[in-house]
Protein backbone atom coordinates (compact mmCIF):
# COMPACT_ATOMS: atom_id res chain seq x y z
CA UNK A 1 0.00 0.00 0.00
CA UNK A 2 1.03 3.59 -0.53
CA UNK A 3 1.72 5.74 2.48
CA UNK A 4 -0.87 8.24 1.32
CA UNK A 5 -3.53 8.69 -1.32
CA UNK A 6 -4.56 12.28 -1.68
CA UNK A 7 -7.11 14.15 -3.74
CA UNK A 8 -5.28 15.96 -6.50
CA UNK A 9 -6.43 19.00 -8.42
CA UNK A 10 -4.22 21.29 -10.45
CA UNK A 11 -5.72 24.46 -11.86
CA UNK A 12 -2.55 25.92 -13.34
CA UNK A 13 -3.88 25.45 -16.86
CA UNK A 14 -6.86 24.28 -18.83
CA UNK A 15 -8.40 21.81 -18.52
CA UNK A 16 -8.15 21.07 -14.80
CA UNK A 17 -6.28 17.93 -13.74
CA UNK A 18 -8.45 16.12 -11.18
CA UNK A 19 -7.84 12.79 -9.52
CA UNK A 20 -5.98 10.93 -6.79
CA UNK A 21 -2.25 10.88 -6.19
CA UNK A 22 -0.62 7.74 -4.76
CA UNK A 23 2.79 8.33 -3.23
CA UNK A 24 5.14 5.49 -2.36
CA UNK A 25 6.81 4.71 0.96
CA UNK A 26 9.92 4.14 -1.17
CA UNK A 27 11.82 6.89 -2.93
CA UNK A 28 9.84 7.22 -6.14
CA UNK A 29 11.69 8.60 -9.15
CA UNK A 30 9.24 7.66 -11.89
CA UNK A 31 5.56 8.42 -12.20
CA UNK A 32 2.54 6.98 -13.99
CA UNK A 33 -0.67 8.69 -15.07
CA UNK A 34 -3.66 6.33 -15.31
CA UNK A 35 -7.09 7.16 -16.68
CA UNK A 36 -10.41 5.45 -17.23
CA UNK A 37 -12.77 4.27 -19.94
CA UNK A 38 -15.87 5.88 -21.43
CA UNK A 39 -18.28 4.54 -18.83
CA UNK A 40 -16.16 4.93 -15.71
CA UNK A 41 -14.08 7.41 -13.73
CA UNK A 42 -10.73 7.37 -11.98
CA UNK A 43 -12.20 5.37 -9.08
CA UNK A 44 -12.63 2.30 -11.29
CA UNK A 45 -11.49 -0.76 -9.25
CA UNK A 46 -8.91 -1.78 -11.84
CA UNK A 47 -7.22 1.64 -11.74
CA UNK A 48 -7.23 1.72 -7.94
CA UNK A 49 -5.70 -1.77 -7.75
CA UNK A 50 -3.07 -0.97 -10.36
CA UNK A 51 -2.15 2.30 -8.66
CA UNK A 52 -1.54 0.49 -5.38
CA UNK A 53 0.63 -2.19 -6.97
CA UNK A 54 2.71 0.30 -8.95
CA UNK A 55 3.05 2.39 -5.82
CA UNK A 56 4.32 -0.65 -3.91
CA UNK A 57 6.88 -1.09 -6.68
CA UNK A 58 8.20 2.42 -6.07
CA UNK A 59 6.31 4.61 -8.53
CA UNK A 60 4.09 7.59 -7.84
CA UNK A 61 0.72 7.23 -9.58
CA UNK A 62 -1.89 9.79 -10.55
CA UNK A 63 -5.22 8.26 -11.53
CA UNK A 64 -7.19 11.07 -13.07
CA UNK A 65 -10.62 11.92 -14.45
CA UNK A 66 -10.74 12.87 -18.11
CA UNK A 67 -12.26 16.29 -18.83
CA UNK A 68 -15.49 14.79 -20.20
CA UNK A 69 -16.04 13.06 -16.86
CA UNK A 70 -15.41 16.29 -15.00
CA UNK A 71 -18.24 17.86 -16.99
CA UNK A 72 -20.76 15.07 -16.42
CA UNK A 73 -20.73 12.45 -13.65
CA UNK A 74 -22.29 9.72 -15.78
CA UNK A 75 -22.61 8.74 -19.41
CA UNK A 76 -20.19 8.40 -22.32
CA UNK A 77 -18.00 11.19 -23.75
CA UNK A 78 -19.87 13.87 -25.64
CA UNK A 79 -19.26 14.25 -29.35
CA UNK A 80 -16.11 16.30 -29.86
CA UNK A 81 -14.60 15.40 -26.46
CA UNK A 82 -11.43 13.75 -27.77
CA UNK A 83 -9.32 16.86 -28.27
CA UNK A 84 -10.11 18.21 -24.81
CA UNK A 85 -9.59 14.82 -23.20
CA UNK A 86 -6.17 14.54 -24.81
CA UNK A 87 -5.35 18.01 -23.53
CA UNK A 88 -6.37 16.81 -20.08
CA UNK A 89 -3.97 13.89 -20.28
CA UNK A 90 -1.18 16.22 -21.41
CA UNK A 91 -1.90 18.39 -18.38
CA UNK A 92 -1.78 15.35 -16.09
CA UNK A 93 1.61 14.32 -17.49
CA UNK A 94 2.92 17.84 -17.01
CA UNK A 95 1.58 17.90 -13.44
CA UNK A 96 3.35 14.62 -12.65
CA UNK A 97 6.62 16.00 -14.00
CA UNK A 98 6.50 18.56 -11.20
CA UNK A 99 6.03 15.80 -8.62
CA UNK A 100 8.59 13.16 -9.62
CA UNK A 101 12.22 13.74 -10.63
CA UNK A 102 12.30 10.88 -13.14
CA UNK A 103 10.23 9.73 -16.09
CA UNK A 104 6.46 9.95 -16.43
CA UNK A 105 4.53 7.18 -18.17
CA UNK A 106 0.94 7.24 -19.41
CA UNK A 107 -1.76 4.58 -19.35
CA UNK A 108 -5.48 4.21 -19.73
CA UNK A 109 -8.33 1.77 -19.98
CA UNK A 110 -10.36 1.50 -23.19
CA UNK A 111 -11.35 5.04 -24.32
CA UNK A 112 -8.74 6.53 -21.99
CA UNK A 113 -6.03 4.35 -23.50
CA UNK A 114 -7.12 5.24 -26.99
CA UNK A 115 -6.87 8.95 -26.21
CA UNK A 116 -3.45 8.37 -24.63
CA UNK A 117 -2.23 6.61 -27.77
CA UNK A 118 -3.60 9.33 -30.06
CA UNK A 119 -1.92 12.00 -27.94
CA UNK A 120 1.38 10.12 -28.06
CA UNK A 121 1.09 9.65 -31.83
CA UNK A 122 0.89 13.43 -32.18
CA UNK A 123 3.67 14.05 -29.64
CA UNK A 124 6.27 11.24 -29.67
CA UNK A 125 8.36 12.95 -26.97
CA UNK A 126 5.54 13.21 -24.43
CA UNK A 127 6.15 9.94 -22.56
CA UNK A 128 8.66 7.08 -22.91
CA UNK A 129 6.04 4.30 -22.92
CA UNK A 130 2.29 3.62 -22.84
CA UNK A 131 0.18 1.12 -20.90
CA UNK A 132 -2.98 0.46 -22.94
CA UNK A 133 -5.61 -1.60 -21.13
CA UNK A 134 -8.39 -3.15 -23.26
CA UNK A 135 -7.67 -0.99 -26.28
CA UNK A 136 -11.07 -0.58 -28.05
CA UNK A 137 -9.94 -1.74 -31.47
CA UNK A 138 -13.47 -1.50 -32.89
CA UNK A 139 -17.02 -1.26 -31.54
CA UNK A 140 -18.50 -4.67 -30.65
CA UNK A 141 -19.71 -6.52 -33.76
CA UNK A 142 -18.46 -3.69 -36.01
CA UNK A 143 -15.07 -4.93 -37.18
CA UNK A 144 -15.19 -2.63 -40.18
CA UNK A 145 -14.85 0.42 -37.89
CA UNK A 146 -11.23 -0.06 -36.89
CA UNK A 147 -9.70 2.58 -34.61
CA UNK A 148 -6.16 2.28 -35.90
CA UNK A 149 -5.72 5.29 -38.21
CA UNK A 150 -3.05 6.75 -35.90
CA UNK A 151 -1.15 3.50 -35.33
CA UNK A 152 1.37 4.06 -38.17
CA UNK A 153 2.30 7.38 -36.51
CA UNK A 154 2.78 5.93 -33.02
CA UNK A 155 6.49 6.14 -32.17
CA UNK A 156 6.03 5.47 -28.45
CA UNK A 157 6.58 1.93 -27.12
CA UNK A 158 3.28 0.47 -25.93
CA UNK A 159 2.24 -2.52 -23.83
CA UNK A 160 -1.27 -3.66 -24.75
CA UNK A 161 -3.29 -5.69 -22.23
CA UNK A 162 -6.40 -7.42 -23.60
CA UNK A 163 -8.81 -10.09 -22.44
CA UNK A 164 -9.39 -13.14 -24.60
CA UNK A 165 -13.15 -12.52 -24.44
CA UNK A 166 -13.08 -8.80 -25.25
CA UNK A 167 -15.81 -7.85 -27.72
CA UNK A 168 -13.88 -4.72 -28.73
CA UNK A 169 -11.17 -6.81 -30.38
CA UNK A 170 -9.99 -10.39 -30.40
CA UNK A 171 -6.44 -11.30 -29.51
CA UNK A 172 -5.74 -12.14 -33.16
CA UNK A 173 -7.16 -8.78 -34.26
CA UNK A 174 -5.00 -6.95 -31.74
CA UNK A 175 -1.89 -8.83 -32.85
CA UNK A 176 -2.59 -7.95 -36.48
CA UNK A 177 -3.22 -4.29 -35.61
CA UNK A 178 0.06 -4.02 -33.71
CA UNK A 179 1.90 -4.69 -36.96
CA UNK A 180 0.84 -1.18 -38.00
CA UNK A 181 2.80 0.41 -35.14
CA UNK A 182 6.46 1.19 -35.90
CA UNK A 183 7.36 1.45 -32.21
CA UNK A 184 8.13 -1.50 -29.96
CA UNK A 185 4.95 -3.22 -28.77
CA UNK A 186 3.97 -6.19 -26.64
CA UNK A 187 0.62 -7.84 -25.99
CA UNK A 188 -0.33 -9.34 -22.64
CA UNK A 189 -3.38 -11.58 -23.14
CA UNK A 190 -5.58 -12.17 -20.08
CA UNK A 191 -7.25 -15.55 -20.39
CA UNK A 192 -11.02 -15.54 -19.86
CA UNK A 193 -11.27 -11.77 -19.30
CA UNK A 194 -13.65 -9.44 -21.10
CA UNK A 195 -13.36 -5.71 -21.71
CA UNK A 196 -13.25 -4.86 -18.01
CA UNK A 197 -10.21 -7.16 -17.59
CA UNK A 198 -10.63 -7.72 -13.85
CA UNK A 199 -12.90 -10.59 -12.81
CA UNK A 200 -13.68 -12.23 -9.45
CA UNK A 201 -11.34 -15.06 -10.43
CA UNK A 202 -8.33 -12.92 -11.38
CA UNK A 203 -8.84 -9.97 -9.02
CA UNK A 204 -6.07 -11.02 -6.64
CA UNK A 205 -3.32 -11.59 -9.21
CA UNK A 206 -4.23 -9.46 -12.24
CA UNK A 207 -2.93 -6.04 -11.03
CA UNK A 208 0.44 -7.56 -10.10
CA UNK A 209 0.61 -9.40 -13.43
CA UNK A 210 -0.02 -6.20 -15.40
CA UNK A 211 2.35 -4.09 -13.30
CA UNK A 212 5.14 -6.68 -13.53
CA UNK A 213 4.75 -6.85 -17.31
CA UNK A 214 4.88 -3.07 -17.68
CA UNK A 215 7.86 -2.67 -15.34
CA UNK A 216 9.76 -5.17 -17.52
CA UNK A 217 8.55 -3.43 -20.70
CA UNK A 218 9.58 0.07 -19.64
CA UNK A 219 12.69 1.33 -21.40
CA UNK A 220 15.79 1.45 -19.22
Amino acid sequence: MSDQVQRFENNSGEPIVRGYLHTSTRVARDGLVLTHGAGANCEAPLLVALAEVFCDAGMSVLRCDLPFRQLRPHGPPMRGSAERDQAGLRGAVEAMRKIVPGRVFLGGHSYGGRQASMLAANDPELVPALLLLSYPLHPPKKREEMRTAHFPSLQTPALFVSGTRDGFGTIDEIREALKLIPARTELLAIEGAGHELMTPKNRSELPTKIASAFLKFMPE
